[in-house]
């Protein structure tokens, strides 16, 4: 049950999303697994390994521009990647899955879940989904100019391996290389962004006018919020803010680890999720 068939749903005219299906024996619950901001569906590989060896099938995919799916001319803004996320489960014919998204894609969660009330059973929030920049940020400006991504295409692969080993000793070789899949490899060896920079900066735009406060009420499945940080932490403000606006969550505290949870601690990441199976 390791092995991973990649898929494409059409989404919207011209415009197919890329996923990787991971079967599982029985008819366990589904699982959609959502990555972050100009990241991809790979860096999920082992969390889904981890939820077929406990009987539940898993699709992650691949956002607007992200990973191996299309990237549009349009539609780089939370609300659309819900949208997405929507007809991805439509048209998997998908019941009641647990949906787990990952920084910027908790936010997306949060939307589909607030929007699309009917089609998650749960959702699972990993170090995201209460993403508010204008918390940390006076105006959209600073929130650019900070937050705006490095140039580097151009640059060569290679470098990038060795930054990843020494950044992230802990971290698997296959996350490693899930994170070097956020850029394409030229055949001369050296990196281009998957993710344009004007289109992230149209995402980081999204994040900024359209903050997940308002939907996080509306959510009304079981949602587990997964925070790379503890309780008491002065990061933790908003995750417990979150939690208080939520009708139905639990936090699953993760201290000192990486923004990357699925990468450092697929196991355990996926045993907390499992728990959503139970909750649903």
């Amino acid at each position: 049950m390791n092995e991973v068939e990649v898929l494409g749903v059409e989404v919207a005219p011209g415009v197919t999303l890329r996923l990787r299906h991971r079967a599982a024996a029985g008819i366990g619950t589904p699982f959609l697994l959502v990555h972050g901001l100009s990241s991809n569906a790979r860096l999920w590989d082992e969390v889904a390994v981890a939820l077929a060896a406990a009987g539940h099938p898993s699709w992650a995919v691949d956002l607007r521009g992200h990973g191996e799916s299309d990237a549009p001319k349009s539609g780089y803004d939370t609300a659309t990647a819900a949208d997405d996320l929507a007809a991805v489960i439509d048209a998997l014919g998908l019941d009641r899955p647990v949906v787990a998204g990952q920084s910027w894609g908790g936010n997306v969660v949060v939307r589909l879940a607030a929007a699309h009330p009917k089609l998650p059973g749960a959702v699972g929030l990993v170090d995201g989904g209460w993403i508010d920049l204008h918390s940390a940020f006076p105006d959209w400006e600073s929130c650019e100019r900070v937050l705006r991504p490095q140039d580097i295409d151009g640059r060569p692969a290679d470098a990038m391996r060795q930054w990843l080993e020494s950044a992230h000793a802990d971290w698997s070789a296959t996350a490693k290389e899930a994170t070097l899949a956020n850029m394409r490899v030229r055949p001369d060896g050296t990196m281009e962004r998957r993710l344009t920079i004007p289109r992230h900066l149209d995402i980081l735009r999204s994040m900024w006018d359209d903050p997940p406060g308002p939907d996080l009420p509306r959510v009304t499945v079981p949602a587990l919020l997964l925070p790379a940080t503890g309780p008491d932490d002065e990061r933790a403000a908003p995750v417990h803010r979150a939690a208080a606006a939520l009708p139905a969550a639990t936090v699953r505290w993760y201290p000192g680890s990486d923004h990357d949870l699925h990468a450092q601690h697929p196991d355990l990441l996926a045993a907390d999720l499992l728990t959503l199976v139970r909750a649903g």
